[in-house]
């Protein structure tokens, strides 16, 4: 078993090789500029590595970026090996990050509280208390009180 400093390592660089290998050596039209890859992960005996990818587009896109990764995952393992110099060349896999979908639905879940604030903001906004404005007694209003119920 490989430490947790080296398997980050081995991530980190995986990363910037596939990236770099992403931007200037494969010349898939499939891929193109619209490929983002956003995480690395390595497995703790170096044999697996797990890369998420993001990609610009519609659904159209994601689907030819990720046909287009699978056909590219030979040369890029090509690339990572000759970069990181191991005894074994991780395989690669590629996976779709799931983060900009989540995020949207964090923003969706945001606009609608907002919109819920704001209506209870407009509901609320001609209420009165209850009772009075303060409803705690001060110290100079007790005596007060007591002296006009003993008159």
């Amino acid at each position: 078993m490989a430490d947790n400093a080296r398997a980050k390592k081995l991530a980190d660089l995986i990363r910037e090789v596939v990236a770099q290998k992403l931007q200037r050596g494969v010349k898939d039209p499939r891929l193109g500029t619209h490929v983002t890859i956003t995480d690395t992960r390595v497995t703790g005996d170096l044999r697996e590595a797990t890369v998420f990818y993001t990609v610009y587009g519609d659904d159209e896109d994601r689907a030819s970026a990720a046909a287009g990764l699978e056909s590219a995952k030979g040369v890029l393992r090509s690339a990572v090996g000759a970069a990181a110099g191991t005894k074994f060349t991780p395989t690669l896999t590629f996976v779709a990050d799931a983060l900009p979908e989540n995020a949207q639905m964090i923003d969706d879940l945001l606009d609608r509280a907002r919109a819920s604030d704001a209506k209870v903001r407009e509901v609320s906004s001609g209420a009165k208390y209850a009772g009075e404005a303060d409803p705690y007694r001060k110290p100079g209003a007790d005596e007060d009180d007591e002296d006009a119920a003993t008159e």
